[in-house]
């Protein structure tokens, strides 16, 4: 048989099983019935996967808004504890400073002397400071003047240096070049109280090699250098030695004002006397007020 044959042989063949098949499909519905069912194998096979991914991607997106969303929640949160702590802050900085305010105005001066105050605006301290001083916020349009006497309620801080229109430096009592005229509040013994520079005691100068001076007293303006007022606390004394080789005593002493921590000042001027009225005496202490 040749090759023509044998194909059209194969074609009568397949038509006749496929005829045949196409019959019993017809009058049985089996092939139908395994289409459908092996179909949807096929179909769940594949659609499963999908779902899954789908499932994954929907989970992560409803995660990833609501972290979003807490995320702002936490942000605004924050800003707001943030924006009460500032509040609270500046809340208890203005009830400190109306504190120190009510306290400063219930200062008394000296007779013949009145009072200003003045806050601090700068300081400029330490061993690279050429000199030991603060700024304040007030100056000639105040009425401020050069050598006017600077004080806390604590006692003297130092004396006004150089004067703005707006602003003046202090030179602090710890200075190396300042020098304030001081007496013993109990044995009356006088000296001269000098700074010596940052973080170190005062030294009072001059106090004779036979005065009496003791750890511990309270030393006063004496009111002899003409810029303070008598009667003024300044300092307490710290150690007193004695030298043979000197005539005086080497005494060191510590300020009562806490320099560092001056916020604000109180400004002594000398007024003017009015007629009949009696200067305070020597010997009587004027700053009872401190």
């Amino acid at each position: 048989m040749n090759t023509p044959k044998k194909i059209a042989a194969i074609v009568v063949a397949g038509l006749f099983i496929y005829l045949s098949i196409f019959t019993w499909n017809l009058r049985t519905g089996h092939l139908d019935a395994l289409s459908s069912y092996t179909g949807l194998d096929v179909s769940g096979v594949i659609i499963r996967p999908g779902l899954w991914v789908s499932d994954q991607i929907g989970d992560f997106w409803s995660r990833y808004v609501y972290l979003v969303g807490l995320k702002q929640e936490n942000d605004l949160l924050r800003d707001e504890n943030a924006e009460l702590r500032r509040e609270n802050m500046i809340t208890y900085a203005r009830a400190r400073s109306a504190e120190r305010l009510e306290r400063l105005l219930g200062f008394r001066p000296p007779d013949l002397w009145g009072f200003s105050g003045a806050k601090v605006i700068a300081h400029r301290m330490g061993p690279a400071a050429s000199l030991a001083t603060l700024t304040i916020d007030r100056g000639t349009a105040s009425g401020v003047e050069s050598d006017m006497p600077v004080v806390s309620l604590k006692g003297v801080a130092g004396r006004v240096l150089d004067t703005g229109a707006a602003a003046s430096s202090v030179l602090l009592l710890n200075d190396p070049n300042s020098r304030i005229a001081v007496r013993g509040a109990q044995n009356r013994s006088p000296g001269m109280l000098a700074g010596q520079g940052y973080g170190k005691p005062l030294l009072v100068r001059y106090v004779n090699l036979n005065a009496i001076i003791d750890p511990g007293e309270l030393l006063l303006t004496s009111g002899m250098s003409g810029i303070y007022p008598k009667g003024l606390p300044v300092a307490r004394v710290l150690k007193v030695q004695r030298s043979d080789i000197s005539l005086f005593l080497t005494v060191l002493a510590e300020p009562l004002v806490d320099i560092a921590g001056l916020e604000e000042v109180l400004l002594l001027n000398r007024l003017p006397a009015e007629a009949g009225q009696a200067v305070p005496q020597e010997g009587v202490d004027s700053a009872a007020g401190m």
